[in-house]
């Protein structure tokens, strides 16, 4: 049941967060500025993203 709120509901935020975070780290490496707190949160939501499109393929597979 979550994985379906996760794939339906939350995929489309994680994606901005995603992209959101994925500017501002390039916009901090051009910087040279320190990139953790960004790289993070831009690690979780695409491991997010793809965690919730693998179980839905499973799901709908199995």
């Amino acid at each position: 049941m979550i994985f379906a709120f996760i794939s339906i509901y939350a995929t489309p935020i994680l994606a901005i967060i995603f992209c959101l975070n994925l500017v501002e780290v390039i916009k901090k490496v051009k910087e040279e500025q320190p990139t953790a707190k960004n790289t993070f949160w831009l690690t979780t939501s695409f491991m997010l993203i793809v965690w919730s499109i693998a179980v839905t393929v499973t799901l709908v597979a199995g």
